[in-house]
């Protein structure tokens, strides 16, 4: 399962930086407008110490951990909706994105300079927010003539629709994200199908000076105030500190670093995590002497689902699954070990993983 995350923020925030932090692939990282003119799409890797720990007690062949494909966008600038700057592009972009990480500017350094001139995070949040709430505004319009006319005919497929698409414009209108707004599933369905920019799940990431990613600063707590009534996370990561963390070269030397200015981890490993909570996800493991790997599933899988992952032919000749839950695969040591407890057990069509398990599937085509 490929999981998408889009970098978004206002030029000169951090963006380019974080995404040379996470990815192998280099973004231009400079001090104007617009360095990333094209999006730069990278790779990487999902940390997980039960990963780890597997192939310690497996010692397999080979290692596959689960990714995330990162999208470092162009910045927006007001008047995106309607083309200015790179404004096309950028939607054009974030609409293919599974969830956005929106970077905002929260430290002060005249040194760097800031589009509109001043440091101030919610404002700059409110100008992307209005930015993609009127493109979705403009979708949500467009659909709305032809499905009005079916119906006032009293098509009542048509009428479910555009009762749903009134509610949209109604709360875009009022300044809000479609996020926001409490819709039944069935509603969700119709809503979803729209591809509304602002109905995306959305992590902010308040980037700070290094004096600042323990307990934050003013800026941050400004940010959790403005978005307390969302459905949103916020986290606290430092770019440039994440930046330093990547070139040291050996894992001891990165957590000396770490413990000198009090962070048990790099932010971005924590990022990572908070993407994959922002999207309900969640993983299980194969283990095998050729194979340790993590595959990620959405939460809620059934285990032919979670199966259909590895391929499709799993799924559709699903037959059983032999799960270990993780902790009892430490416990014990090896499959064997638990097998020999009568720990291994044998589930059928309607189990549902949970994290960590380490599945094996039986199947038939």
């Amino acid at each position: 399962m490929a999981l998408k995350c889009g970098i978004v923020g206002l030029p000169n925030v951090g963006k380019s930086t974080l995404f040379n932090c996470l990815s192998n692939a280099k973004a231009q990282s400079a001090n104007f407008p617009f360095c990333t003119i094209e999006p730069n799409v990278g790779t990487i890797t999902v940390p997980d110490e039960r990963l780890n720990k597997l192939e310690e007690l497996v010692n397999p062949e080979r290692v596959i951990p689960t990714t995330i494909e990162i999208v470092d966008i162009a910045g927006l600038v007001k008047g995106a909706h309607k083309g200015e700057g790179l404004g096309n592009q950028f939607l054009a972009n974030i609409r293919e994105v599974d969830a956005i990480i929106h970077v905002l500017r929260c430290f002060d350094d005249g040194n760097v300079v800031h589009v509109d001139g001043s440091v101030d995070p919610v404002r700059d949040k409110e100008v992307i927010d209005m930015e993609l709430q009127l493109k979705d505004l403009e979708t949500v319009e467009k659909k709305m003539g032809g499905v009005e006319r079916k119906a006032k005919t009293g098509d009542k497929d048509a009428s479910k629709i555009f009762s749903v698409y009134e509610l949209l414009k109604n709360h875009l209108e009022s300044g809000n994200s479609a996020r926001s707004l409490e819709l039944e599933k069935e509603q969700l369905i119709i809503a979803n199908e729209l591809q509304l920019l602002t109905i995306k799940p959305v992590l902010y990431l308040c980037n700070v000076d290094e004096g600042s990613v323990v307990n934050g600063n003013k800026y941050v707590d400004i940010v959790k105030s403005a978005v307390s009534k969302e459905s949103a996370q916020v986290l606290i990561l430092g770019a440039g500190i994440e930046a330093d963390i990547s070139e040291l070269d050996t894992f001891e030397e990165r957590k000396e670093f770490l413990n000198d200015i009090g962070l048990d981890e790099p932010g971005v490993s924590k990022l990572i995590r908070y993407a994959y909570s922002l999207l309900n996800l969640q993983t299980y493991f194969t283990a095998g002497v050729k194979e340790v790997r993590a595959w990620t599933i959405n939460k809620g899988m059934t285990a032919p689902q979670a199966a259909g992952v590895i391929h499709t032919d799993f799924e559709k000749g699903f037959i059983r699954a032999e799960v270990i839950g993780y902790k009892d695969y430490v416990k014990y040591g090896s499959e064997n070990a638990v097998k020999e407890a009568g720990k291994l057990q044998v589930q059928g069509k309607e189990y549902l993983p949970a994290d960590g398990d380490v599945m094996h599937f039986r199947f038939n085509v």
